[in-house]
């Protein structure tokens, strides 16, 4: 298993890394935080395409796409939780590079929520799904070194 963990940390030698240092802070065994990881993503996956089918749906269609789109994007979201843990993630995302890109996400999830149910705005959730996206994918490119 440590044969497993260095080739996926990119390191070879026994030299101690991040990715050993977040391993080693976290209470769950590395195999169970693939296992969450995996999970989580694939429900956050299958939200996002239970979504994009419930689109169709005449009446609530358009809200039911909103709905299970957010909540897909939080699962995998979260599903990366798993592999830092909450506090490592958490600090990650408010560092002052991503600030901008985390806030703009969160509030377009949140808005997209609140156009669903609160404001029930068929045009406005497909709005902030949009936006959604395009946050999503800053955010994602906030993480890739050199990326943005």
């Amino acid at each position: 298993m440590d044969k497993l963990k260095r080739v996926l940390s990119g390191r070879d030698t026994e030299e101690p890394s991040g990715l050993a240092e977040v391993i080693d802070g976290t209470t769950l065994g590395w195999g169970t935080r693939v296992k969450g990881f995996i999970a989580c993503f694939a429900i956050g996956c299958l939200c996002s395409l239970l979504g994009s089918c419930l689109l169709w749906v005449p009446g609530k269609g358009l809200m039911l796409f909103a709905v299970f789109y957010t909540l897909g994007n939080i699962a995998s979201i979260g599903s990366t939780l798993f592999l830092m843990g909450p506090m490592k993630q958490l600090k990650r995302m408010f560092e002052p590079t991503r600030l901008i890109a985390t806030t703009v996400m969160l509030l377009c999830l949140i808005l997209t929520l609140c156009s669903a149910f609160w404001w029930r705005k068929k045009g406005l959730a497909l709005l902030f799904c949009v936006l959604q996206f395009f946050a999503l994918a800053w955010y994602s490119i906030s993480f890739i070194p050199f990326a943005r």
